[in-house]
């Protein structure tokens, strides 16, 4: 009975006491888990709350937080900077395979999926007991088929490719948790990009790098390296307040035995509402040609060629065509070492910013400490990112027209 008026109060605090049928939706508030990158933490937190999620709490490149299906729903697609949202199941302290073994046969799976589902396993383990993470997926797959094979008569598939159902197993040391991965495919898989580039940044990564530079969405956005676009695509969304996941069409709940297919559309429709008509100006300069034709075809396939402009021109023969205050987001080579085209590169980046970029905040991510060090602008902030495994530094340049002291 507390937790129903616990649930209504909620209900009433955030405006969606609708009708009945609303409120037998909320009957059922759980644990859930958004993964993120590192240093995202604080904003995932941020976007969480904005959905209404309650109980948020951080951790190391995750988020914990509570909600009913519908905030599980939303927060598949409407987070721009979490990987997969994960509704832990069951938590056991196990102490070799064969007690994890146990565990998985003793679930009770045929709650979430049934025998002619297909599924796939994805563990990580830390500690000296459990070692192998592909061991540790088989001996949780063979706990499910058997417990299938025992009530049903036949067993669902294990299928790498396309699976229905997605499990998350974590083992740290001796606790063991068994989770339902509520997205499938990671949720930077937007859908835009039909044609690939070469090393094309994460969404979740670019999303994410945008709303840290904390762009006010009303300057007009520049990325002058764009490449396939990605830092373009995700502020566009940012400005126009689309949910990024808005288009995509594949969820791992929607194989779940409790998909709710009209919660979804409500909330769909809900979302679509809430798009906003704003027209900052989202450029981007591609120099290569055949790169540029990919990103060209990108933007017009997802119908945002009114809003996304491309250019096939190099960054370094440009300038800014106005004395407006103007947002820029580089993603220059990396390279391994600085070498003297490395060094030519950013040292250029740094020259065009100061002589043809007036009034403009200007955020470069490198993992090339070296190759920052020769843009040779004072930098006004720093923030520690990792793209992938590389250590990374996002920094903010803030170019003037004339000297800083005369705009203080």
């Amino acid at each position: 009975m507390l937790k129903l008026i616990i649930i209504w109060i909620h209900c009433i605090q955030y405006g969606k006491v609708k009708d009945e049928k609303y409120l037998n939706r909320m009957k059922e508030i759980f644990q859930m888990s958004a993964k993120t990158f590192y240093g995202f933490e604080d904003i995932l937190c941020e976007e969480l709350k904005k959905i209404d999620a309650i109980g948020v709490f951080k951790s190391n490149r995750i988020v914990h937080f509570k909600g009913d299906k519908e905030i599980m729903y939303k927060a598949n697609l409407c987070l721009r900077t979490a990987l997969k949202i994960l509704l832990p199941i069951a938590k056991r302290k196990i102490s070799n395979y064969e007690s994890l073994y146990k565990f998985s046969f003793d679930f009770e799976w045929e709650k979430y999926f049934n025998k002619d589902s297909s599924f796939y396993i994805n563990s990580v383990c830390f500690g000296k007991v459990f070692t192998h993470s592909l061991f540790v997926s088989q001996r949780v797959k063979d706990g499910i088929v058997d417990r299938f094979r025992k009530l049903k008569g036949s067993r669902p598939i294990v299928d790498k490719s396309n699976p229905d159902i997605y499990i998350d197993v974590h083992i740290d040391n001796n606790y063991c948790t068994l989770s339902l991965n509520s997205s499938g495919r990671n949720l930077n898989q937007r859908g835009y990009r039909k044609k690939n580039t070469e090393a094309p940044l994460n969404e979740v990564l670019a999303s994410g790098l945008i709303l840290i530079s904390n762009w006010n969405k009303k300057d007009d956005f520049l990325d002058p390296m764009c490449g396939g676009g990605t830092f373009l695509f995700e502020a566009c969304m940012i400005a126009k307040n689309i949910p990024p996941n808005l288009n995509r069409k594949n969820f791992a709940f929607k194989k779940w035995n409790d998909w709710d297919q009209d919660l979804f559309i409500d909330i769909s429709k809900s979302l679509t509402k809430k798009i906003r008509d704003t027209n900052p100006k989202i450029i981007g300069f591609e120099k290569s040609s055949n790169t540029f034709k990919k990103l060209d075809f990108n933007v017009k396939n997802s119908n945002l060629s009114d809003f996304i402009s491309v250019s096939n021109i190099d960054f370094f023969n440009s300038k800014k065509d106005s004395k407006e205050n103007l947002h820029v987001v580089i993603n220059p080579p990396y390279g391994v070492r600085i070498g003297k085209e490395l060094e030519k590169i950013y040292s250029l980046i740094g020259d065009t910013l100061k002589q043809k970029y007036q009034n403009t905040n200007a955020w470069i991510i490198s993992s090339n400490f070296e190759a920052i060090k020769r843009i040779g602008l004072k930098p006004s902030k720093k923030v520690k990112i990792y793209n992938g495994k590389l250590e990374s530094k996002f920094i903010k340049y803030e170019i003037y027209e004339g000297s800083k002291k005369n705009k203080i």
